[in-house]
C-alpha cells in the first residue's frame, strides 16, 4: 500500500487504498513523548555513530484520512504527510523536517497540524522540527565522513497488513512487465545515495522489528483495549446472528463496535464463515447466507491507535449447538486449552508442545466419542502437534496482526501472540478454529480475550441476548 514519486502511483494507490476509516489519532494522544524517545534512545544504542533516516508516509489519494507507516510512528508518533526525521548517532539528536505552515488547510480545511518550529519540537519531544526543504543539506551534513546511514528497507504498512503484504505488492509490481515501478523505499535509498554517495546504506527494519518484538507496559495497555473491543464485536455478532442473514451482516455488528470505541479501522479483512465456508482459513467474501445448523467462525479485529488484536469465536447460526456440534466443539476446545495450559514463560515453544501433547493424549483416552469422524480429527489434530518441531505457537500481534520481529527461542516477558490450531473433518468441509490473545508475564502468562465467551453455555447464553440489529427490528 504504498505511493510512488509519479503520477501512476496515484492509480496504484486508489486501488489498494483502504475503506473508510477515522479517527486520526496522533502520537501524542497515544503515548507521551518519553515512550517515543525511549523507543529513539535504544536505536541509538545499536547505530553507534551512524544516522538513521526515516520518510514518513505521504497524502492519501482523495479525501482519505491520513494514517502513519508503522516504523515511522514507532519511531516518532508523528502522523503528518511527507515527513522525515534523522537520528544522528554522533550528536544524539533528533531532528523532524516537516512541510511548511500552511494557512489555508490548518485554518480553513482540516484544523491545526504540526509544522517546523518549537512549538511542534515540544509536542513531539523532538530536538528540533525544521523546514522539509532543510532536509536536503541536513544528509550531507551528517555524514561528511563517510558514516553509514540506515533506513528501512522494506515497503511501509499503513494498517490492514501485515509487513509481508505490501513487500509482496512491491515485488510483483516490479517484476510484472507491463508495470515495473519500484517502491517508494526503493527510490528513497536511491535519493540518499545520491545525497551521500560516500555512505553505506544499511537496513534498519531489523533494529526496530526487534525492538518491536516485546512490548512496553503503554503499549501492553493499547493492546488489551483492542482486545477489549474485539471481544465487544464477537459478542455483538454473536447476539445478532440468526438463520437467514447474511455474513457480511455479522461484519456490520463489529464494525459499528471498532468505530464506538474509536477505531480507526479494521485490523484485516473480515473472516467470518459460515457452513462450508469455516474450512477455509482466510474466507472473506462475507457473501453466504446463514444457515439452520452451521456453526459460524468469526474473526474480526480492528486496528485501534495503531495496535492490532486477533481473536476468533464459533457459535451455531441458530444459537443452539447441536449434539454433533457439541461433541465436536467440546472436544476441540479441551484440546485447545490443553495448549494453553502448557505455556510458561522462558519455556520453548517445542517443550510447551510436548507437555501439551502429553495432556491431549489423555483427553483422546478419557473421552467418549460417539461420532467416529469426530474422533480422527481429533485424533489428526493430536498428531499433527506430535510431530512438529514448533519455533513458535503462533504469530506475535503488535502494531501489525502478523507482528514484525523475531521472538528468541523462549517466550519472555512482554511477547504477545496468538495460538490457532484448526480441527477440520475435510470429506465434510468444515472446520473449528478458536483463536486467543497471549501475553507472556514475569510469572506465566495472560489471556487477554479470557472475557469473550469460549465455553458452550457462555456462548448459547450471550446469544439469547437483544442484539443491536435485534434491537434496530423491533422499532
Amino acid at each position: 500500500m504504498r505511493l510512488l514519486f509519479t503520477l501512476a502511483a496515484v492509480g496504484l494507490a486508489a486501488i489498494v487504498a483502504r475503506p473508510a476509516a477515522q479517527p486520526v489519532f496522533t502520537g501524542a494522544e497515544i503515548f507521551p513523548p518519553e515512550e517515543f524517545a525511549e523507543r529513539r534512545a535504544r536505536v541509538l544504542s545499536q547505530i553507534g555513530d551512524a544516522v538513521a533516516v526515516l520518510q514518513g508516509t505521504t497524502e492519501r489519494p482523495g479525501e482519505q484520512p491520513l494514517r502513519q507507516s508503522n516504523q515511522f510512528f514507532y519511531l516518532t508518533g508523528v502522523v503528518e504527510p511527507r515527513a522525515i526525521v534523522v537520528i544522528d548517532g554522533r550528536t544524539k539528536r533528533s531532528t523532524l523536517f516537516l512541510q511548511p505552515f500552511n494557512e489555508r488547510r490548518e485554518q480553513r480545511m482540516f484544523g491545526p497540524g504540526l509544522h517546523p518550529g518549537e512549538d511542534a519540537a515540544r509536542a513531539t519531544g523532538l530536538d528540533a522540527v525544521l523546514p522539509r526543504d532543510d532536509f536536503a543539506k541536513a544528509i550531507p551534513a551528517a555524514t561528511r565522513d563517510g558514516l553509514p546511514i540506515y533506513t528501512p528497507l522494506r515497503p511501509e504498512v499503513l494498517g490492514e497488513a501485515s509487513s509481508t503484504d505490501p513487500a509482496a505488492l512491491w515485488r510483483a509490481t516490479k517484476q510484472d512487465p507491463w508495470d515495473g515501478r519500484i517502491s517508494r523505499e526503493e527510490a528513497f535509498v536511491a535519493k540518499l545515495k545520491a545525497a551521500a554517495p560516500q555512505s553505506q546504506i544499511v537496513d534498519l527494519d531489523p533494529i526496530i522489528d526487534g525492538l518491536r518484538v516485546t512490548k512496553s507496559p503503554r503499549e501492553i495497555a493499547v493492546i488489551r483495549e483492542a482486545t477489549r473491543i474485539t471481544g465487544l464485536a464477537i459478542m455483538a455478532a454473536m447476539r445478532d446472528a440468526r438463520p437467514g442473514m447474511y455474513e457480511y451482516e455479522l461484519q456490520a455488528d463489529a464494525e459499528f463496535v471498532f468505530k464506538k470505541y474509536g477505531a480507526y479501522g479494521p485490523s484485516y479483512f473480515a473472516l467470518i464463515a459460515t457452513g462450508a465456508n469455516t474450512f477455509y482459513s482466510h474466507y472473506h467474501k462475507n457473501t453466504a447466507k446463514l444457515q439452520d445448523g452451521d456453526l459460524v467462525q468469526f474473526d474480526y479485529a480492528p486496528d485501534y491507535k495503531y495496535y492490532q488484536s486477533d481473536v476468533t469465536r464459533v457459535f451455531p447460526a441458530n444459537g443452539t449447538f447441536t449434539a454433533r456440534q457439541r461433541e465436536l466443539y467440546t472436544i476441540y476446545l479441551l484440546l485447545y486449552q490443553a495448549l494453553m495450559r502448557s505455556i510458561k514463560v522462558h519455556a520453548a515453544p517445542r517443550d510447551i508442545v510436548k507437555d501439551a501433547v502429553g495432556k491431549m493424549d489423555a483427553i483422546l483416552a478419557s473421552y467418549r466419542f460417539t461420532d467416529p469422524k469426530i474422533k480422527t480429527a481429533a485424533s489428526a489434530f493430536v498428531e499433527r502437534y506430535r510431530a512438529s518441531n514448533a519455533n513458535s505457537l503462533g504469530h506475535s500481534v503488535g502494531m501489525e496482526v502478523h507482528d514484525v520481529g523475531r521472538p528468541g527461542p523462549t517466550l519472555e516477558p512482554g511477547q504477545v501472540f496468538t495460538i490457532e490450531p484448526a480441527m477440520q473433518i475435510a470429506d465434510e468441509h468444515i472446520a473449528i478454529r478458536l483463536e486467543d490473545m497471549i501475553l507472556i508475564t514475569a510469572t506465566g502468562y495472560e489471556n487477554l480475550s479470557a472475557e469473550v465467551p469460549i465455553d458452550i453455555d457462555a456462548i448459547e447464553r450471550v446469544m439469547r441476548e437483544p442484539g443491536l440489529q435485534k434491537k434496530q427490528n423491533q422499532r
